[in-house]
């Protein structure tokens, strides 16, 4: 065989020694950068990958005697403005006693240095704020990229009980927001990421 060929196979080899090893790097640069990921962090961006997105719900568990919503009320969850550090997220409710829509409601998450914080913005029809407004906590206690919980803690001091807001999410198959009481849940809510439905019209106050 020639010299020519000899050093032009011998290149060849060392330019495909050369892009795997490079492609190996970058692989392994995003195994690093997702495994230095908080639990919280990882969160937050399981729930931002839906961002633009709306889905169907549905009330799961209920607190005896209230009927704030029922469980044939037509629930939507709209994860709508979504920035580095910031998600709204409207929750949308369809009475079946009149068919009426409820657009009062934002869950507001936003991703702090050091953990998470979440705040219930309540309009009125008019956009303007509702009597009881921004209302929430930071996270508490569990901290897992699936699961999160915020303390309320004008609440917990009411009672003397844990009280607060449990927020799981299960990309693409399951979201579900509700309120604890102990290690118990008083409300349930889920919703079915498996399926996008058309998105709703912008919450009251933030068109």
């Amino acid at each position: 065989m020639s010299t020519f060929f000899t050093r032009t196979n011998a290149g060849i080899s060392v330019l495909i020694a050369t892009v795997l090893l490079i492609s190996a790097c970058g692989q392994a640069d995003e195994s690093a950068t997702a495994s230095t990921l908080q639990p919280y962090e990882a969160w937050f961006a399981s729930m931002a990958s839906h961002c633009g997105n709306a889905y169907a719900g549905g009330l799961t568990t209920m607190p005896p005697g209230d009927d704030m919503i029922t469980f044939d009320d037509y629930l939507v969850v709209h994860f709508r403005e979504c920035s580095d550090d910031i998600l709204k997220v409207p929750f949308h409710i369809q009475t079946v006693a009149d068919g009426q829509w409820d657009r009062s409601r934002t869950w507001i998450f936003t991703k702090h240095e050091d953990g998470l914080e979440l705040r219930h913005d309540h309009r009125k029809p008019d956009g303007s704020d509702d009597e009881v407004t921004m209302y929430g906590g930071f996270q508490y206690g569990v901290n897992e990229a699936g699961m999160q919980i915020f303390q309320s803690v004008p609440r917990t001091e009411e009672t003397g009980i844990f009280r607060g807001w449990r927020i799981e999410i299960d990309p693409g198959v399951r979201y579900t927001y509700g309120t604890v009481r102990g290690d118990d849940w008083s409300w349930r809510i889920d919703f079915d990421l498996t399926q996008p439905i058309d998105t709703p019209p912008a919450p009251w106050g933030h068109e």
